[in-house]
């Protein structure tokens, strides 16, 4: 413990004043000058020691709420036919002793009696406290069979006076793991295995609180602990406690990437997902995101390239496998990035991925020559529909003010990806919604919705590359005659400027 070594120097230099033996009857007190720093009450160690000549206290028993350790010494804790100590424990009611760590987590300290224990030397000695203390150097007239007089005190906290009297038992045992044998007890008597260098028992504590779990109540005791301890003690608890900066941001990136490039089943990526909306902190979730959002689309995109642009000179065999798997990476990554884009949205963190999704020309070129022709068709037939689904995913979001993204950012994102969409309808590549909507119908309707909310020049550019959503009877795209409509209505209305403030 940190405060060890002040402590062992206290116990190997008790104050010579102090006065053993039974000869006396008046109380010897130690007696401190006024500038040292045990005159002051507040400086005072929780373990200060009397000596008393008082040896005929009566003992008034406490239940102990600890294992009763099995003995291994001659002779038995409190047992007054053989002892050569009486030790006196008594509540010391000053507030200044009152030390950081309770041991119970009772509200209200109760009063507790004085308790008088008969012990013995050789046990005592096991803390080197007492083994300073019951040294004959301090005795001014040893005597071999007198009986010792100490009065310990005892902080006025709930729980304090059994946690003394449960490490004193121990002291009559060598089997410390038949006494402690819960995260409570361990953290009972640790502390006053350190205040009175109790070191086999604080080894003990150490490794019991590390190679056990704890309860969430019993994690807050050991964080409190911690700062107590001496660094070398402390460092197999603060390893279990304290992480790395960005060790929560690793755990969340590697968990996504464990989901979406494994074959997860659905429970496995609700589990994740549910992780993710109840983490504390959206900026590092968003983070996160993005992260795994850019690394899988970089996929999808180098897929797609090597696609459309082989750079292989060889024989037809090979060149087609190496198409194969060009598509079917593309496929792959492409379900993946579906998966984010959804949870990106459900978390409102998908600002970054539609500014990313709407600067994409030479992607959207490469699905353009990739989807005209019918190679796909065979290979991965489901790649235009799951490509079709993230922007829809991200287009319905925007025009539902889900994600608010720039002008500039909303027209790119129907200038880049209308092309796609017309490929896909002109060659049947579009599938249906789950309210058995084509998709390709779906996404037209928010394109023209998203182009609602552009500039008029704007709109008009993008407008007149909607006219492939007509059909052969008008009255089937209403979406299309309302949208112009609605363009023209605009146009007709006089200039405002001169109506501002």
């Amino acid at each position: 413990m940190k405060n060890l070594d002040a402590r062992s120097q206290l116990s190997n230099h008790p104050n010579p004043n102090m006065v053993t033996g039974g000869a006396s009857k008046k109380r010897q007190r130690a007696v401190h000058p006024a500038n040292s720093p045990t005159a002051s009450s507040s400086s005072r160690p929780c373990a200060a020691v009397i000596i008393d000549s008082d040896s005929k206290r009566p003992t008034h028993p406490n239940p102990n709420p600890f294992p009763k350790p099995s003995p291994t010494a001659p002779h038995s804790f409190n047992d007054p036919s053989s002892a050569d100590v009486l030790l006196r424990l008594f509540v010391d009611p000053s507030p200044l002793d009152l030390p950081a760590t309770s041991f119970s987590n009772s509200p209200t300290a109760q009063s507790q009696d004085d308790v008088v224990l008969h012990l013995h030397a050789h046990a005592l000695r096991r803390c080197k406290y007492f083994a300073a203390l019951l040294s004959d150097r301090w005795q001014r007239h040893p005597q071999n069979d007198a009986v010792r007089n100490i009065s310990l005190r005892v902080p006025p906290i709930p729980g304090a006076m059994d946690a003394r009297i449960a490490l004193l038992e121990l002291l009559y045992t060598s089997d410390l793991a038949s006494a402690i044998t819960t995260v409570s007890a361990a953290l009972d008597l640790l502390p006053v295995a350190s205040e009175l260098i109790f070191e086999d028992c604080v080894q003990f504590c150490l490794r019991f609180l590390e190679a056990v779990s704890w309860t969430q109540d019993e994690e807050t005791r050991v964080l409190a602990l911690i700062p107590h301890l001496s660094e070398d003690e402390a460092k197999d608890l603060m390893a279990r406690v304290s992480g790395a900066p960005d060790s929560s941001e690793e755990m969340l990136y590697g968990l996504i990437l464990a989901v979406t490039h494994n074959q997860s089943m659905a429970f496995v990526k609700a589990f994740v997902a549910k992780l993710l909306r109840e983490f504390g902190s959206r900026e590092l979730v968003e983070r996160v995101m993005d992260r795994a959002f850019q690394t899988t689309f970089k996929v999808v995109k180098e897929a797609m390239e090597e696609y459309t642009s082989p750079g292989v000179r060889g024989n037809h065999d090979e060149t087609e496998a190496i198409q194969r798997i060009n598509l079917h990476t593309a496929m792959t990554n492409g379900k993946h990035l579906l998966w984010l884009v959804e949870r990106m949205i459900e978390l409102r963190v998908a600002e970054s991925a539609v500014k990313e999704w709407s600067e994409q020309p030479a992607f959207t070129a490469d699905l353009q020559r990739a989807f005209r022709d019918d190679a796909w068709r065979n290979i991965v037939p489901s790649l235009p529909s799951v490509l079709l689904r993230c922007t829809s995913r991200l287009v319905n979001a925007v025009a539902a003010g889900t994600i608010l993204v720039a002008a500039q950012v909303r027209k790119k994102l129907v200038k880049d990806w209308l092309p796609v969409l017309i490929v896909c309808k002109d060659n049947n590549a579009s599938p249906l919604t789950p309210s058995n909507k084509p998709l390709y119908l779906d996404l037209e309707e928010t394109f023209l919705r998203i182009i609602s909310t552009l500039p008029m020049p704007d709109a008009q550019e993008l407008l007149q590359q909607c006219l492939s959503f007509s059909t052969r009877n008008v009255e089937d795209c209403p979406h299309l005659v309302t949208a112009f409509n609605t363009w023209f209505r605009r146009a007709t209305h006089p200039p405002q400027a001169q109506n501002l403030c």
